[in-house]
């Protein structure tokens, strides 16, 4: 669980850039981190308007028989790669669901550089308890900021399996432990997030398949 006491070390450890880490301009493509009204506080960017108001299927008979722009729509709210959304729609019906997640893997094992790169534009880092205290919001903002600033984009990690209250803990120690990753190193990481991040949503936006 998180302290006070253990969020100051956190935030004394990113407090300051590394002198290793490249200085990179942050793009226009990268998510806002922090809601107007609530300083410091971690949001995840609005969905493109087409996202928030096409119909999403709630189970995978419904899925399999969506249009194919309802298909990608609701793909892209889970992972926002074209070419992960078009395989995956391309590939219906599926008979089951381990056959949509096992061809979400294999398609999200497949991504090129610069599908991951579209991917992490649509991330954000994942929202902290309401009830989070300020130092905890200021240890996330020094500890992305350190890694944005070597590897260019969003850190992302599936928090699946975590408690609410040690999300925290475990997004922080996730950033220490890969900024001394090289960038082909975290590539890999990220790829791996990502394709965890899409299975874990995938299986909540179908909760109707028989789940």
């Amino acid at each position: 669980m998180t302290t006070p006491d253990s969020v100051v070390t956190h935030f004394s450890l990113f407090s300051t850039a590394s002198p290793a880490a490249p200085s990179v301009t942050r793009g226009s493509t990268l998510p806002a981190h922090r809601l107007p009204h609530l300083p410091g506080r971690v949001a995840i960017p609005a969905l493109p308007e087409q996202s928030r108001t096409s119909p999403s299927p709630k189970s995978l008979a419904g899925f399999n028989a969506a249009s194919p722009e309802d298909a990608r729509h609701t793909l892209l709210a889970c992972l926002h790669s074209l070419r992960w959304s078009r395989r995956l729609t391309d590939h219906r019906p599926y008979p089951d669901l381990d056959s949509l997640l096992a061809a979400s893997d294999e398609a999200a094992y497949d991504l090129t550089p610069g599908d991951l790169a579209e991917a992490l534009a649509g991330e954000s880092l994942p929202v902290l308890p309401a009830d989070t205290y300020e130092a905890a919001h200021m240890a996330l903002d020094a500890a992305h900021a350190a890694y944005e600033a070597r590897f260019g984009h969003v850190f992302v990690i599936c928090p699946d399996g975590i408690a609410p209250d040690e999300v925290l803990d475990h997004v922080l120690a996730g950033i220490r432990s890969r900024l001394t990753n090289d960038p082909e190193e975290e590539r890999v990481v990220v790829a791996e997030e990502l394709r965890r991040l899409a299975r874990g949503r995938l299986l909540e936006v179908l909760r109707g398949a028989g789940l």
